[in-house]
């Protein structure tokens, strides 16, 4: 029981950071739409499958993988909007417009569908290896992000906004915490071998949820500062 509620508070701070995010994202320029968007995928891939299971699809293995996709795009977006900021940081200069995000995104997500539907239905191997790659990613491109925010904090830190970007380097440390923690479980078994290593898997499981909600509470903060600077 406390277990499902300590899983809704993380929904319901994820669901408040990524309505703010996405609506982040409609009402600023477009060099902030790829890492608003971002984090919004991360609410509809990573967070509502696991923590609202009994919506409609809930077990199903074509959702369950496309969810765990979905939050694997989620970080390839945000990644690719850091980038974009450290450029256009840098230069000043910055190409494309907010529909080509949400089209290219979209595009990637219904490719990543069709590619689901047309091979056999994911077995729990193959489930459970989706989710391994997700969490590399992951692990990898947060630490690739917390070193990206830096160098933009470098070009920035005198602006009315800098300080955000302090916001977002914390963002990717608890979710490197909390993705490097299930990566760490499942990588050795542990959610099978929990009562063989019971400190490593409960203490690993702490970290996992704390880093996913301090993650969801600074992302959400970090987005409003940055709404309220930039009026």
């Amino acid at each position: 029981m406390v277990e499902f509620n300590l899983d809704m508070v993380q929904a319901l701070f994820w669901v408040i950071a990524g309505v703010v995010s996405f609506y982040f994202s409609l009402g600023n320029a477009r060099v902030w739409t790829s890492i608003a968007v971002g984090f919004f995928l991360v609410l509809v891939g990573e967070v509502i499958p696991q923590t609202l299971p009994f919506l409609p699809g809930a077990g199903n293995p074509y959702v369950d993988a496309m969810a765990h996709i979905i939050g694997t795009i989620a970080i390839m977006v945000m990644t690719h909007g850091f980038q974009e900021y450290y450029v256009f940081s840098k230069t000043l200069e910055l190409e494309g417009r907010k529909s080509t995000v949400y089209i290219g995104t979209l595009i990637v997500v219904v490719g990543s569908v069709v590619f689901l539907l047309v091979n056999p239905a994911p077995e729990y191997d193959t489930l459970r290896l989706i989710q391994v790659v997700g969490n590399t990613n992951w692990v990898f491109l947060a630490l690739i992000n917390i070193d990206m925010i830096r160098k933009i904090y470098i070009n920035v830190k005198d602006t009315p906004i800098g300080k955000g970007f302090l916001g977002f380097m914390a963002v990717f440390v608890f979710i490197f915490l909390w993705k490097g923690s299930n990566l760490y479980i499942q990588v050795y078994d542990l959610d099978f071998l929990a009562k063989l290593y019971p400190f490593r898997y409960n203490f690993s499981l702490l970290v996992s949820n704390v880093g996913n909600f301090l993650a969801s509470i600074t992302v959400g903060i970090t987005f409003l500062f940055l709404a309220k600077q930039l009026r």
